[in-house]
């Protein structure tokens, strides 16, 4: 029976397969198959990687807010065969439960709420993967929501507002400056 040698790369598992079934796991470096009763099916990176995902939602007020979630993430070794054979494809899964806990969460809280509780919402994304996740053989680092934009209308009307609360106040502030010079002067 011929053997043959096959590569796999530092940071990464070969699942071997013989016949057909599971048979064992391959190390980084250089690895004896016989083949073609075994062959290396794929590999399972054991790096930590990192999902962005984008995400638009209405909040309590009826602003749309695009989103984005970084999800830092990495394969449980000890569950490598979940991780490998669990899920078709675990990004569109990850992807999919953020997508559900944001637009469960979002639109229960106003604007100006959604920017103050951005680490809440990160908490709440990380609380509901890790328990979901684990199952299929991945480990949840880290969860953080990197931006949060409003529509490009309402951030001009805020915008709006707030300049002409600043020139509301130094129209007030010049007002009293200029009644303390009157009364200087008289």
């Amino acid at each position: 029976m011929p053997c043959c040698i096959e590569c796999i790369n530092t940071s990464e598992v070969g699942m071997v397969e013989r016949c057909g079934a599971y048979y064992r796991q391959a190390g980084p470096g250089a690895n004896c198959v016989c083949w073609p009763i075994d062959s290396i099916v794929g590999v399972v990176s054991m790096r930590v990687q990192q999902l962005n995902v984008a995400i638009e939602t209405k909040t309590l007020d009826n602003v749309f807010v695009d989103v984005v979630i970084s999800i830092q993430y990495s394969t449980i070794q000890e569950r490598i065969w979940e991780a490998f054979y669990s899920l078709q494809d675990h990004k569109k899964q990850i992807r999919a439960y953020v997508e559900d806990i944001v637009r469960a969460t979002l639109p229960t809280v106003t604007l100006d709420e959604a920017f103050a509780s951005k680490e809440t919402i990160a908490v709440e994304i990380k609380r509901g993967l890790d328990a979901t996740m684990n199952t299929y053989g991945y480990l949840i680092l880290n969860s953080l929501v990197t931006d949060m934009t409003p529509d490009a209308r309402v951030r001009n009307a805020m915008n709006t507002i707030n300049s002409s609360k600043r020139l509301k106040e130094a129209a007030a502030e010049k007002a009293e400056g200029d009644k303390v010079t009157a009364q200087v002067l008289a």
